[in-house]
C-alpha cells in the first residue's frame, strides 16, 4: 500500500512547466492503469479457486460418494449405504436442513468421545471454506438420540447456541441385508415342506 501511495503522490505532483499538458495526463493514465490492475490482480480468482464447501470435504474424506447439497445425503443414501442413529468413526452426520442451514450439512466423525459428544472433521462451517478438524459437536436431542446438535464454533471459540436438527449417520460400507420376516420364512418352509409331500 505504501508504495501506491508514493506512486500515486508522484503521479500527481505538479508537472514541470517545459513538459506541459501532455506529460500530467500521460502519468495520470499510467496511474490509473496501474491501479486499475493492481485491483483487478487482487480480486480475480482462477475458476478454480472457489470457497471449499462441506459435501466435497465430507466426500473426500468418508469415500462416501453421494452428491448434491448436503440436505440430499440422507436420502440418497438410502439402500446403497448404511444409515442409523449411532455415530461411528468415519460416518457422515447428515444436517437436516433448518432456517439458518437451508442447504443443510455433512461432518465426518473423527472420534467417539462419550455417548453425547464426538469430534468432527468438516469444512464451510465457522467460516467460509475453512476446514476444521477435531472440532466438537454435543447431542443435545431430549431422547439422547443425536437427532439435534451443538457444533463448535470457532469465532466464539466454544459450542455455537443454535441447535442443528440431525437426520442422523451415513456409514461407509453398503447396507447389511435385512433378515425377512419370520411369517414370511415360515410360510415358504410350509409350502416347500406341502410341495415336497404331494410329489
Amino acid at each position: 500500500m505504501k508504495f501506491l501511495t508514493g506512486a500515486l503522490r508522484r503521479t500527481f505532483s505538479p508537472a514541470p512547466r517545459k513538459a506541459g499538458a501532455k506529460v500530467v495526463s500521460g502519468r495520470l493514465a499510467q496511474a490509473l492503469s496501474a491501479l486499475l490492475g493492481t485491483a483487478l490482480a487482487l480480486t480475480a480468482l482462477p475458476a478454480s479457486a472457489h470457497v471449499l464447501q462441506c459435501v466435497p470435504y465430507a466426500r473426500e474424506q468418508s469415500g462416501i460418494s453421494i452428491h448434491g447439497d448436503a440436505r440430499t445425503w440422507w436420502k440418497q443414501a438410502a439402500g446403497t449405504y448404511a444409515r442409523g442413529g449411532e455415530p461411528e468413526v468415519g460416518a457422515v452426520m447428515a444436517m437436516a436442513p433448518s432456517h439458518d442451514m437451508p442447504l443443510g450439512h455433512v461432518a465426518v466423525v473423527s472420534k467417539v468421545v462419550d455417548t453425547r459428544h464426538v469430534l468432527l472433521n468438516h469444512a464451510n462451517w465457522s467460516r467460509p471454506g475453512m476446514i476444521e478438524r477435531g472440532v466438537l459437536a454435543e447431542d443435545v436431542s431430549d431422547a439422547g438420540d443425536w437427532s439435534e446438535v451443538r457444533i463448535w464454533f470457532a469465532p466464539i471459540g466454544a459450542l455455537g447456541s443454535r441447535h442443528n436438527p440431525v437426520y442422523g449417520f451415513i456409514y461407509p460400507e453398503a447396507p447389511h441385508a435385512e433378515a425377512a420376516p419370520a411369517l414370511e420364512l415360515a410360510s415358504a418352509d410350509t409350502a416347500s415342506r406341502v410341495a415336497t409331500a404331494t410329489m
